[in-house]
């Protein structure tokens, strides 16, 4: 589970807290060598009793150019200590894109047959959120800041004691707005519910059903209530580049202008598209078809079966780079069965 800081939002304090905490659970932390280690040196007892371990990743960065140093420790891990731990944390750096990682788990076909994706947890700094969200880049380059949200399936909003309550909302605001599907905890020096942060599930093809319910109540409560505060702080809000685009249609779609549709984005904006997630009302099957996507990786099955006398409706959520919410409402629009179906963007 690929563990995503926002800058020096606490993630060491974090990974300290889930190595000491009481919940029984035997972990190896994989730790990226950058410049210095702030793992709590009493807490790395693995020479002594096993439970533990820490690696390090010694070329700074998690990126393409040492994902063979990643796969092959994560080789070394399943033959050497198979069976002796249940989870692997993955500290990325501050500035470390998680789409790498994430990568690394569908492209290699021996850690299918061995480990499981669990989650994206990215820790946000709520003192200084604003700050590196609005620090600006060159052209064509996407803000780290933005994309360690975006990626995200769990965000931990820490140092919320440092901070008014107002100037929390705006920060939630400005978070949901980036990453509409992801669970947002607050947090005082990182102590947070180790639940909320192990057995998150967010591959799991299963669970893909209860985050889009998830993303509509948050929408039906927390999402709008927000939304009521601090508004004049978040105008600039329209102006990121990266947002998540909501689409909710009525009726059945056509699954083979669903796969051309997707497949035409994927084709030609995987780079921009960082996350999908969909539940899918297909003509003729009486499942429910969920899938999911991580820029050009994309996997989908049929789920539960739709309940007799329960209306059949589509729900897509795209997380990515210049989105744009007319063009996407168009294509999916494109893909319902009849003309009387009506669609809405959210």
């Amino acid at each position: 589970m690929p563990l995503a800081p926002v800058r020096r939002s606490g993630k060491t304090t974090l990974l300290n807290r889930i190595l000491a905490g009481d919940h029984g659970k035997r972990i190896v932390v994989i730790e990226n060598e950058f410049g210095e280690i702030d793992i709590d040196s009493e807490l790395v007892a693995f020479q002594e009793n096993g439970e533990e371990d820490i690696m390090l990743l010694n070329n700074g960065c998690l990126c393409c150019s040492v994902r063979g140093d990643l796969v092959d420790m994560l080789g070394r891990l399943v033959i050497e200590k198979k069976g002796q731990f249940d989870h692997i944390l993955i500290e990325t750096t501050g500035l470390a894109n998680p789409a790498p990682i994430i990568q690394t788990f569908y492209l290699e076909p021996d850690l299918l047959d061995t480990l499981r994706l669990d989650g994206v947890v990215t820790l946000v700094d709520s003192k200084h959120a604003m700050l590196h969200l609005d620090e600006e880049k060159p052209e064509g380059m996407v803000n780290e800041a933005l994309e360690q949200i975006a990626f995200a399936d769990r965000l931990v909003m820490n140092k919320a004691d440092l901070v008014t309550q107002p100037e929390l909302l705006s920060i939630e605001n400005r978070v949901r707005t980036i990453n509409n599907i992801a669970n947002v905890q607050r947090a005082e020096k990182a102590n947070v519910d180790l639940n909320f942060v192990l057995g998150v599930g967010g591959f799991d093809l299963d669970r893909v059903e209860d985050v889009i319910i998830g993303e509509e109540k948050e929408e039906d409560h927390g999402h709008s209530h927000s939304h009521s505060h601090g508004d004049s702080h978040s105008h600039h809000v329209h102006d990121d580049t990266v947002t998540s685009v909501s689409l909710t249609m009525d009726g059945e779609v056509d699954l083979d202008l669903v796969n051309d549709w997707l497949g035409m984005l994927l084709n030609d904006r995987w780079q921009d598209l960082f996350r999908m997630k969909g539940v899918l009302a297909i003509e003729g099957c009486d499942d429910r078809y969920v899938f999911q996507g991580v820029h050009r990786l994309f996997e989908g099955m049929p789920d539960k079966p739709w309940e007799d006398g329960v209306a059949r409706s589509s729900k897509l959520v795209f997380i990515g780079k210049d989105l744009d919410r007319d063009e996407l409402e168009k294509g999916f629009k494109a893909c319902a069965v009849g003309e009387s179906v009506g669609a809405a963007s959210q």
